[in-house]
This record gives C-alpha cells, sequence and structure tokens, in this order.
C-alpha cells in the first residue's frame, strides 16, 4: 500500500507522496481516471493499493507494480479542497460525507471510499483474522492536520508486530519519545500520497 495525495481538475491529475515527490508517472492508470473526476478541482487524501490474489493489500507487489500486470486500486479517506474551496478546517465528518457524493457521482469501480466504521475493535478482529498490518482510528470532529497527530492513531495487529518485532520496536521508542516531547515525529514505512487535481 503507498498512502496518496491527488490533486484533480479537469485537464490534469496529479499524484503526490507525502514528502512532496510526485509520484503520477508509477501510477498512470489512477492518475488517468482521477483526471476524469466530476470536480473543477479537487484534493484527496487516500491510499494506492496492489490486492493479491485474494483480494488482499500486497505491499510488495505495489512496488513492482509497473513491471507486472497487478491491478491498483484507490481507497480514498479524505477531501482536502474541492472546487477551489478548502475543506480542511471542516470537520473529518463532513469531509468525508462530501467526498462519498463525489465518489458516487464517480461511480469508478478502481477508486472507492474508505467508509468509516463505528466499532474499531471488531475491525481490528477482522485485521487480525486477515493478516493485515492494523487501521488507522480518527477523530470524527476534527479538521485536517498534515503529519502525525493526536487526532489519529495507527493501531497494529498482533500478528504484524510479532512478524515485524524490530520495527515494532522503533515505533514504540518513537512513540513513547514523541508523547515526551508533545509532538508525534514517527513516520512509518507505508507511504503517504496526495491527489491534486486543478484547471491551472
Amino acid at each position: 500500500m503507498r498512502r496518496p495525495v491527488a490533486s484533480c481538475s479537469v485537464f490534469r491529475a496529479v499524484i503526490y507522496s507525502r514528502n512532496g515527490h510526485d509520484f503520477t508517472e508509477r501510477f498512470p492508470s489512477i492518475a488517468q481516471l482521477l483526471h476524469d473526476l466530476p470536480a473543477k478541482a479537487a484534493v484527496l487524501d487516500g491510499e494506492v493499493v496492489a490486492n493479491d490474489a485474494d483480494g488482499l493489500p500486497n505491499f510488495a507487489r505495489l512496488h513492482v507494480r509497473w513491471t507486472r500486470p497487478y491491478t491498483i486500486h484507490l481507497w480514498a479517506f479524505d477531501l482536502l479542497a474541492f472546487n477551489s474551496r478548502d475543506l480542511r478546517l471542516q470537520p473529518l465528518v463532513k469531509r468525508q460525507a462530501r467526498l462519498q457524493t463525489l465518489l458516487e457521482r464517480f461511480g469508478c469501480p478502481a477508486v472507492s471510499l474508505s467508509e468509516p466504521f463505528e466499532d474499531g475493535l471488531a475491525l481490528l478482529r477482522v485485521a487480525e483474522e486477515r493478516g493485515l498490518e492494523g487501521i488507522v482510528s480518527k477523530r470524527r470532529d476534527a479538521p485536517y492536520r498534515s503529519g502525525e497527530c493526536r487526532d489519529w492513531r495507527k493501531v497494529k495487529t498482533v500478528a504484524w508486530r510479532e512478524t515485524n518485532r524490530e520495527r515494532w520496536r522503533l515505533f514504540e521508542r518513537a512513540s513513547f519519545r514523541s508523547v515526551a516531547d508533545g509532538q508525534f515525529k514517527w513516520q512509518g514505512e507505508n507511504g503517504s500520497a496526495l491527489f491534486v487535481c486543478d484547471d491551472e
């Protein structure tokens, strides 16, 4: 999986990593799809996923996507701007409602809404059963803030922690250090990206 932010317009779609790198050429199929998003301009936050034969996310396949014909899917979970209007100060629940409306109008099977779940523990159990890395929990009333903050948390499954013990120890140390410093600075292994569309 690679977490992206995308910028889209009637003329072009650009995919940025969380570090500001242009990933558009790495995921041309997603960029082409977003070109047809029903908006003059939009900025989406989401996760690019390559699935295995069972339909589960496969991070290794994502890295070799451009040499093998794996299916790429975008799971969008936030809408930061729409038609030149900045939505970041609105609560998450309102931004997601706008995103749902936009994607329903779009009707593209390769771009889906990552729907919220009320029962986080039940969702974490499903992630555990399916061998996934974990889940992300967010405050419904929070505005959008870039980078790590207390408005959202990534929760790892037990199986992932056991398989990646050294990475988890680094994660724990970074988490504790961040609490002591009053700011969460750890950045995980999954990439982030921004999908931006504009008419300029």
